[in-house]
């Protein structure tokens, strides 16, 4: 349907925020600030962000009790063990118990308070507030800690703290205040006895990938790899080779990327790191399937699981979504469902990997033929995809109001020392320009400000109205082909009133309804028992066999068709006639007599089979005027055709799929087997007038038209013609009294 060209969207929308996160494992070598296993992403809010109330510092007998921290250690070992418990409690996302733990180490640290802790702890609680999405408020204690450090002429917390500054930056947009952030965090470092370049560089690396110089990135990688080895931090050279696994893999280099990133899992296992063994376990399984080597896939995809079933952690998103993707592909439909479902239930409602796994979940669904469902997940994955960017926007713009409103503070003082210099010279015509020029730029920006909100208003107001216009008439088109279908309560009052044996089916030989005589016919006294079934089932394999070769006939000719057959262990024969309605709905009534009874059956368009909309012998669909004027039938028949034509090239262009899968999505067509070949060959006869039926099937061609103009993703051009050929056949047929 339309819709894959929008899960795709949202799928890519996706990798970019997965690309992100797994860059993240290079950041985190040597910092606090890398998400962690399962942390979730949440969208901005002002609540959230808000400084909290101040509250008195906690005892530090108080501290040792609440984080389990033995008395008697050290201060030294204290503010470790405390840091270590804050950082233990990002990883949760609990931000209010991390920020609790940097209380404590401020309480505790006593009279060393306002000396190099100082600026550390505002260095950690800038950390809590990047992981908390408060990127702004985490921006300002990083700019206060690094004015304390340069103070204190701390080199060393100075290149930490410009390493923060510049993740920050990036996260806001500002990718080119990052790269002179990092950069003045390198230098920092290089000019150190002891160095500790690796963070910056991987940062770095991270940067230039963003802007897509791939090259770049893999050789700032590289580096930030031989920085971390020779500092003996196998955990962090773990992660960058990570990284450019990912990075690989992303360009399209799926051999490479495994590689690199098989390697990173040897490293990482005998570190221990289970938190990134998971996401490179997911990666592998990624990178197998996309090899379609879906065997190894689940081998790793498996080994992840086991791991962390073993582990007791909670199945990082990522690697819970390559598992179900495995599943699908293995044609485990239902299973990559309830692994789908239960790793969204455990996500944060704004978790960035929610819009990849409502994508996985809508394929699952489509897989299983669920097409409402698969629509319904492809939306809100759509829906999650939207609110994440929605908050990187609002992040951003609330980082461009602050530069804006600093730049503006600036200016003003600018304006000010000029002023008071004019004072002092006297010249107070020069002081009236200044300020006119101040007002006038002021009023200026106010204006084109005022403008473009207006313009944006508007857009937003016309794209709103389109929008609901599409969905009113997708609901139209929706109701108009529910309306052209089959009224079962009708036509089970009608076979009810009748003696004999009477069955009406659809084109796929499917029950719609049945009456009691033919219910006891088939040994079904139950009539409604028999409605839905399909009527080969019921029959021997000699009998189902003819029975299909007589809907085959039935397709290529408006004649009755009838065959004879048995009901399984039954020895005694039935006769059966088939027929098309005539009332240009696509039905099928079928007539049953015991084989004795073979010559009334021959007979049953005359004997009761032939019964009001019900008659075995087709009905002429055309009024007494459009019947006996040549020229109009002729015209209708072409205007059927041209319709079925225009729906058939709708179908084509939106879908990329041929007339078949037409048929058999929207069932009003029959799909049958010709020399081992599907075809839809009832369809293919109203694709040409030479072909058409002496009584054709109006009404189906009509429901085909409104099956595509309610499913299908159409440009307005191709939904505008396709409309018009819809409104010629109903022209005539309102003209006609055809409905």
């Amino acid at each position: 349907m339309g819709e894959h060209r929008a899960k795709r969207w949202v799928v890519a929308v996706w990798a970019g925020s997965w690309s992100l996160a797994v860059a993240a494992m290079g950041p985190a070598a040597g910092s606090d600030m890398a998400p962690g296993a399962g942390a979730a992403a949440p969208v901005d809010s002002s609540s959230r962000c808000l400084p909290a109330p101040a509250v008195p510092l906690p005892a530090p007998a108080e501290c040792q009790r609440r984080f389990g921290i033995e008395p008697g250690r050290g201060e030294a070992s204290m503010l470790e063990a405390l840091y270590a418990r804050s950082i233990e409690f990002q990883h949760r996302s609990d931000f209010v118990q991390a920020s609790a733990a940097l209380d404590c180490a401020q309480a505790s640290a006593g009279g060393q308070a306002g000396g190099a802790l100082e600026y550390e702890l505002l260095r950690r609680r800038g950390v809590i507030d990047y992981r908390n999405e408060c990127q702004v408020e985490a921006l300002a204690k990083f700019k206060q800690a690094l004015q304390l450090a340069q103070h204190r002429e701390d080199r060393p917390a100075q290149s930490k703290i410009w390493n923060n500054i510049g993740s920050t930056l990036r996260r806001l947009g500002d990718y080119r205040g990052a790269l002179q952030a990092l950069m003045s965090s390198l230098e920092l470092q290089r000019s150190l006895p002891e160095r500790d370049s690796g963070p910056a560089l991987n940062n770095i690396a991270d940067l230039y990938r963003d802007f897509g110089d791939t090259d770049a990135a893999v050789r700032h990688y590289d580096q930030a790899r031989a920085e971390f080895l020779r500092a003996g931090n196998a955990t962090e050279a773990a992660h960058v080779l990570a990284s450019q696994g990912v990075l690989a893999l992303d360009a399209g280099q799926i051999g490479r990327g495994q590689t690199l990133l098989e390697q990173a899992r040897g490293e990482l296992d005998k570190a221990g790191d289970r938190t990134y063994l998971l996401r490179v376990h997911a990666e592998l399984g990624r990178a197998a399937i996309a090899r379609g080597d879906l065997t190894q896939a689940k081998r790793w995809t498996d080994s992840g699981l086991a791991i962390a079933a073993q582990a007791g952690t909670a199945v990082p998103a990522p690697l819970q979504l390559q598992a179900a993707r495995g599943d699908r592909l293995r044609g485990q439909a239902r299973a990559a469902q309830v692994r789908v479902q239960a790793a969204l239930a455990a996500l944060a409602p704004q978790d960035s990997d929610r819009p990849a796994l409502l994508a996985e979940l809508a394929d699952d669904f489509e897989a299983q033929g669920e097409w409402p469902r698969a629509l319904a997940a492809l939306r809100d994955s759509e829906a999650a995809a939207r609110a994440l960017r929605e908050a990187r926007y609002d992040r951003e713009m609330k980082w461009l109001q602050l530069r804006f409103e600093t730049a503006e503070r600036d200016r003003t003082i600018a304006a000010l020392a000029t002023e008071n210099q004019v004072r002092a010279l006297s010249l107070k015509q020069r002081t009236l320009a200044l300020w006119l020029t101040v007002v006038s730029a002021l009023a200026a920006l106010l204006g084109l400000t005022v403008f473009f909100l207006r313009r944006q208003h508007r857009v937003r107001v016309a794209e709103a109205a389109r929008r609901a216009r599409l969905a009113e008439e997708v609901e139209y088109y929706r109701r108009a082909a529910a309306d052209l279908g089959v009224d079962r309560a009708r036509l089970q009052a009608a076979l009810d009133s009748r003696d004999d044996a009477v069955l009406i089916l659809d084109v796929a030989g499917h029950v719609l309804a049945a009456n009691r005589s033919a219910g006891e016919l088939l040994q079904h006294p139950g009539a409604s028992a028999l409605s839905g079934r399909a009527f080969g089932e019921l029959l021997d394999e000699s009998g189902a066999h003819r029975f299909a070769q007589a809907l085959e006939r039935l397709d290529e000719s408006s004649a009755s068709q009838r065959f004879d057959f048995r009901l399984g262990a039954r020895r005694d024969a039935l006769s059966a006639q088939l027929s098309e309605s005539g009332q240009g709905e696509g039905l099928i009534v079928l007539g049953l007599k015991p084989a004795a009874s073979a010559t009334g059956v021959a007979s049953a368009g005359a004997d009761g089979v032939e019964h009001e909309a019900l008659s075995v012998e087709p009905l002429s669909t055309e009024p007494p005027a459009l019947a006996d004027d040549d020229e109009l039938r002729q015209s209708f028949r072409r205007a059927l055709v041209e319709l079925m034509l225009a729906v058939v090239e709708a179908w084509e262009r939106s879908t990329g799929q041929g007339r078949l899968e037409l048929a058999e999505k929207s069932r009003i067509w029959r799909v049958t087997v010709d020399d081992g070949r599907l075809r839809a060959r009832a369809m293919e006869r109203y694709l040409s007038l030479s072909k058409l039926p002496r009584q054709p099937r109006w009404r189906d061609v009509l429901r085909s038209g409104y099956y595509v103009l309610a499913e299908c993703s159409l440009d307005e051009s191709v939904r505008g013609e396709l409309q018009r050929h819809v409104d010629a056949v109903l022209a005539y047929t309102r003209r006609h009294a055809l409905v």
